[in-house]
């Protein structure tokens, strides 16, 4: 991904604790990103993946979060 992709919708992803990361959606798909990420994860072709990756980075045993559009 670089720099100049454009972001088009965004879904921040809650946890227990608060905010844990956000997805977003880019003109090649969706990526994400974890709070401390420097840059943006791999791209995926839907949303409901993306959204799966994010909590597979989570660590082991971590809830389903809840995504809210912003």
């Amino acid at each position: 991904m670089s720099d100049t992709t454009l972001v088009r919708h965004t879904w921040v992803a809650f946890g227990p604790a608060g905010a844990l990361g956000s997805v977003h959606e880019v003109e090649e798909g969706y990526t994400f990103r974890l709070l401390g990420d420097t840059s943006p994860r791999s791209v995926y072709p839907s949303l409901v993946i993306a959204k799966s990756a994010l909590h597979a980075a989570l660590e082991n045993g971590a809830d389903w979060p809840e995504f809210r559009e912003h």
